[in-house]
Formats: C-alpha cells, sequence, structure tokens
C-alpha cells in the first residue's frame, strides 16, 4: 500500500502542472510560427464532403468543430495527434535517455552500458563506441543464469550443436523435440502437477491460453493491477469480466458472491465456468500473490493440459521454443545452488531500503523492490545520476505506473556478489540524499545494515 505524502501529492501535482502548462505554452507559440508555413492538413467534415470551408461543411450543414477531421493532402489521418503525442513530446521526450539504454554484454550481475549522446533535447539519441560498466539492478535475472555458467552453458552449448538454434517448425507438426518433452515433465514434477505445457514467450502464455480455456458465458474474476498480457487475455476470451481489489481476498469473496447469485447478465443464468486470474509476482508492487488466501487448486490439471494443447494457438501455431532456450531451463532447474543463494540475498533488501529512509513497496522477501519517487522530476535525476556511478536502475512513470507514482523498480539477482550488494546499497542511498526521495525518517541501525550484510556467508 502506497503511504502517499500529501506535501508530495501537492509538490508532485505542481511539477506535472507547470510542465503542462509550459508544453501548451510551447504548442502555442509554435502554431504562431508554423500558421504561415504551408501545411498538409485538411478539414473535413466526417461526412466526407469535398464541399467544406473551415467552419461549416456546405453538404451537410454540421458546424460541430469536434466533428472535424484533420486529413492529410494525400487522404491519409495525421499520425500524431491529440495528448498522446503532446506527452511524447513535452514530457517523455525530456527523459527519453532514462529508458531503453542499449547494453553491449550479457545481462549478468555487472554489464556494459552503451554511452548515448544528443544534439536536439533528446529528440534523438545517437550510440557511441564507448561503454559503461555498470551494476545491473535492472534486469528480470532472479537465479542469475543469463549470463555464462559453469553447469548450464557446456549444456546448452551440446544441444545447439545437436539441434540447432531453432526447430522452425510448430509443436504439433516437426517442432516438438525431446528437450521440450522433458522440460514439461521436469516443470510439472516441479510444481506438483500431472502435466505442463510449454510456452517461448511469457506475454503469449496469458493472452493466448486465457481464450482458450473460457469463453461466452464464463466469468473471470481478475487482480486489479494484473499484467496487461492477463487484460488482453480476458478481453478475447468473450468471457464476462470482473476485477477485485489488488491482492484482497476479502473484497475477492464478495465479488464472488455477488456473480454468483446474480448469474450471467440479463439472463441471470448460471456461468458455465469461472476463473480467478492472479500474477504470482506483481513486478510493479514488488508483492507476492495471496495465492493460499485466494483460489483454490483446480483438481483437473491434466484434462486442461489436454485441452490446450488441442486448441491454444500459440501452441498450435507458434514456432516451438529454440531447443538451446530449453535446455537453459532444464539445466537451470536441475541446479538448485543458485536458488539457494538467491534465497540469501533476498532477505535484507526491502527492510534495508525502508531504514535508510526510502518509500518501498513489496514483500521482504521479494526480489522486486520499486522504490517511489513521485515527482517527475526526480525520475531523470535518480536514473542519470545512479548511472554516472556505474550502478544501472529502471525507472517507470506515466502511463505505465499512476500518474503521481511514478518509481524505480530495483531488482536483485543471485549472480550479485556480498560486495555489489553493499555498493548498490551505498549509492542508491548516497543518491537519494542527493534527490531527496527519503520521504521518511531514517532508522539510527542504518548505519549497521552493511556491517551486518559483510558478516553474512
Amino acid at each position: 500500500m502506497v503511504r502517499l505524502p500529501y506535501l508530495t501529492a501537492l509538490t508532485t501535482l505542481f511539477s506535472y502542472g507547470l510542465l503542462f502548462a509550459f508544453g501548451q505554452l510551447r504548442d502555442f507559440f509554435r502554431r504562431i510560427l508554423d500558421a504561415r508555413k504551408p501545411s498538409n492538413l485538411k478539414v473535413r467534415c466526417p461526412c466526407l464532403s469535398p464541399a467544406w470551408d473551415l467552419r461549416i461543411c456546405l453538404a451537410c450543414r454540421s458546424v460541430s468543430r469536434r466533428s472535424l477531421l484533420l486529413i492529410s493532402s494525400q487522404g491519409y489521418a495525421p499520425i500524431c495527434l491529440g495528448l498522446e503525442d503532446f506527452y511524447t513530446r513535452r514530457l517523455y521526450l525530456r527523459i527519453q535517455d532514462c529508458f531503453g539504454r542499449p547494453i553491449a554484454s550479457a545481462p549478468d550481475a555487472w554489464f556494459d552500458v552503451v554511452e548515448r549522446y544528443s544534439n536536439d533535447s533528446n529528440k534523438t539519441l545517437h550510440r557511441t563506441s564507448k561503454t559503461s560498466k555498470c551494476l545491473n539492478l535492472g534486469s528480470y535475472n532472479y537465479l542469475g543464469f543469463a549470463a555464462a555458467d559453469e553447469y548450464c552453458t557446456p549444456r546448452v552449448i551440446e544441444s545447439l550443436k545437436k539441434y540447432s538454434a531453432s526447430t522452425c517448425s510448430v509443436r504439433v507438426d516437426g517442432g516438438n523435440t525431446k528437450l521440450h518433452i522433458e522440460l514439461e515433465e521436469l516443470v510439472a514434477k516441479f510444481v506438483g502437477k500431472p502435466a505442463a505445457i510449454l510456452f517461448g514467450m511469457g506475454y503469449v502464455t496469458n493472452s493466448a491460453i486465457i481464450p482458450a480455456v473460457i469463453g461466452k458465458g464464463g466469468l473471470i474474476i481478475s487482480d486489479s493491477l494484473n499484467h496487461n498480457s492477463i487484460v488482453n487475455g480476458a478481453r478475447g476470451s468473450g468471457a464476462t469480466v470482473r476485477v477485485f481489489q489488488h491482492n484482497n481476498p476479502a473484497h475477492l469473496e464478495d465479488v464472488l458472491r455477488e456473480q454468483i447469485a446474480g448469474g450471467q447478465p440479463r439472463t441471470h443464468r448460471p456461468w458455465k465456468k469461472i476463473i480467478v486470474i492472479v500474477e504470482g509476482i506483481y513486478s510493479m508492487e514488488g508483492e507476492l500473490c495471496k495465492l493460499p488466501e485466494i483460489i483454490s487448486v483446480c483438481k483437473k490439471y491434466k484434462e486442461i493440459i489436454h485441452h490446450l494443447k488441442r486448441t491454444c494457438p500459440a501452441h498450435i501455431y507458434a514456432t516451438s521454443m529454440s531447443p538451446p532456450a530449453v535446455q537453459q531451463v532444464i539445466s537451470a532447474i536441475k541446479e538448485p545452488r543458485n536458488l539457494l543463494k538467491f534465497e540469501r540475498t533476498a532477505i535484507f533488501s526491502v527492510q534495508s531500503f525502508k531504514k535508510w529512509g526510502f518509500e518501498v513497496l513489496g514483500d521482504n522477501d521479494s526480489p522486486v523492490m520499486p522504490i517511489m519517487l513521485y515527482n517527475p522530476a526526480k525520475i531523470p535525476a535518480f536514473s542519470r545520476e545512479c548511472l554516472r556511478q556505474n550502478v544501472a536502475v529502471v525507472t517507470v512513470a506515466f502511463p505505465a505506473t499512476p500518474l503521481l507514482l511514478a518509481r524505480a523498480r530495483i531488482c536483485i539477482s543471485a549472480s550479485h556478489s556480498r560486495e555489489d550488494l553493499i555498493k548498490g546499497l551505498e549509492v542508491i542511498s548516497k543518491v537519494g540524499d542527493l534527490v531527496g526521495i527519503k520521504y521518511f525518517p531514517v532508522e539510527q541501525e542504518k548505519t549497521t545494515d552493511v556491517k551486518k550484510l559483510k558478516k553474512i556467508e
């Protein structure tokens, strides 16, 4: 739960108001300066009559300015128009260098970030041949298998020689290898279920599976902060969608009771199927799902998996997962050392940041720690200053988050050493003081956190 201080909310709204006002002022003067320049945009009524002038359609006599369309001289609608274009030009481009930073190495504990520069106020960014070696606190490399590994890498190379980089076929044709079958059996055993199905992309997993297991006449009850892939899958299914408050089992029970009692809209017939959809970990909030309190375990996993293999488009039509990638997953599951190392690494993180005065979301054992920034000016300031001190972090702002809730998302990995994590804590604390994002009093024990961390073996 975000504890947004009143003064912080007020200053953040004031900052966005200033950006919007000055952006509109700049656009106003730009329109004045461009008024005399030739334009390829014309005003036309939606009736598409060629008889029109600036204020009134001579065919349908429409005088509503809202009904007029801007149409280019070639007959196409303009690509850039409206508030989305305004947000991109006047807000996003100002801090574009904080996003999409290219890297020139594997996303290990440390990686090489390509340096960029701009000669036109961030409208375009140009890559250089220089790189900066930075501590990686932004990748979803939780278990540390993204770089070369003494256990996984030799097996992956061997599978590449044997199976090549791709099967060039779908699973139901010629793309089903022994590795794919082995991984599905291994995953099913790992989670304690009778069967599993393998997809090569997480977004497709959600957006393609949901329409395959539920349709019209069904009910989907979704967490309010579920990922966009779940939202799109639910919408594409044709089922009725209801939302419950984030990670709130009590509200979920209320929604279930109400929907079961009311039945389908208009007919009030019983629902053909009801599915509750949640995430395991919410990456924007760093919170773990309260799974035991939210859903009951389905007793027909085997039948569901067989149904998906017959009907799911992502399984039938998509090229099967690359065999070396499958081998990498198999090796990672069979190698438990990084998992144990990650559990030891994650113990201190959230509490340490909170003791240092940061507003941090998420659970104590979560590998994702969102540090709240709030103010739009602090987004680029925090990101650039961390990069200057060789720590790479990910900042997230609107529209990925609510307007007032911009944040930096810190991700730790089993590949991080104690020294790496100590450096990360020290740099983030120093930058936090410089930028002014320590919104709460600093606990007196903060100086002992790093010492305790050094003692952990």
